[in-house]
């Protein structure tokens, strides 16, 4: 499968990744074709279909109709206050229940591969020693999001095996670009503000993924035919502890960061009576990915360096803010 000529529906094409990844394939002569929730969304560049909310009862014919390839980036993401009563059975509606309807209606439509953007959060949470999470590992995941992002992966293995449809998985770790939210704008946030921080020492190792290093790996996975039946961690290939890239996003943005000495068990202290001991853990902890796989099957080499893609996040995060 290859050439230009080829169709590709993207779901979440609104979204954070959608957006730019459309933007790519339009640029390199890809017919692209957006499948949104609601009629607010409005694209001038490429066709969209509305097809509401995703669950395992989506209606996806009109969407799918004549596509090529399916880039499924929707999904319900991770939150970090959840009110729901019981976040793993919502997170399933949409991840599981909704990427198996999906995977089924494609392959029923003629759909000859589907990639899949899950999450880091399968292998689990955090590294240790050294080690980088490979595609080899067994599967860790703790928090509903993970678990449900796990079991997509397996349904949608099933899916293959019982139709032919062509799998792609892809795990990223945080990713970061112009238009990030979460976590990362929030630390954007306050180095723009200069307020100090107690992470002068923090000596951790984090991998990410710069957004236009992710999406040209989906357009890789999605036409490369040794992507077939595989899954691929990717990431910028460079990793950096919380104080270097503190350090790297405040000299983009023209705020030094502030950054102090704090021992690791106070700021773990703090966490637990404040009840963020999820983003203090993630703030000192590591989360390495070995992404040399993809590299070596399909040759993919990332476009932007750690360097540049920090650079151009901060850079539009001060434009953004002036």
């Amino acid at each position: 499968m290859g050439g230009t000529e080829m169709k590709i529906l993207v779901t979440g094409a609104n979204g954070f990744v959608g957006r730019l990844l459309c933007a790519e394939l339009l640029r390199q002569g890809y017919t692209v074709r957006s499948a949104v929730r609601s009629a607010n969304v409005k694209f001038d560049d490429y066709e969209r279909e509305i097809v509401g909310d995703i669950n395992g009862e989506t209606n996806w014919k009109s969407a799918l109709g004549g596509m090529d390839v399916v880039v499924h980036l929707a999904a319900r993401v991770h939150v970090m206050r959840d009110e729901s009563s019981d976040p793993l059975a919502e997170f399933r509606k949409v991840n599981v229940a909704g990427t198996e309807h999906l995977a089924r209606s494609a392959a029923a439509s003629g759909v000859k591969r589907f990639v899949y953007v899950s999450s880091i959060k399968v292998n689990g949470e955090a590294t240790q020693g050294g080690e980088k999470f490979t595609e080899e590992d067994m599967s860790a995941p703790q928090d509903p999001y993970g678990i449900s992002k796990c079991e997509a992966e397996q349904v949608l293995h099933e899916v293959a095996e019982e139709t032919g449809l062509e799998v792609v998985i892809v795990r990223p770790p945080l990713v970061y670009g112009p238009g990030v939210k979460g976590n990362f704008a929030q630390m954007l946030k306050v180095l723009d503000r200069g307020l100090p921080l107690p992470l002068a020492t923090v000596n951790n190792r984090r991998s990410l993924v710069y957004v236009g290093n992710l999406v040209d790996a989906l357009i890789l996975c999605a036409t490369h035919p040794a992507a077939v039946g595989q899954t691929y961690l990717v990431s910028d290939g460079e990793d950096v502890s919380t104080s270097e890239l503190l350090r790297q996003l405040g000299a983009s943005m023209g705020c030094p960061a502030r950054l102090f000495a704090c021992p690791a068990v106070l700021l773990k202290l703090a966490g637990r009576l404040t009840g963020k001991a999820d983003q203090v853990e993630r703030l000192l902890g590591s989360l390495q990915v070995d992404s040399s796989k993809i590299r070596r099957e399909l040759g993919w080499i990332p476009p932007f360096t750690l360097e540049s893609g920090l650079r151009t996040t901060a850079e539009c995060q001060r434009a953004t803010l002036a």
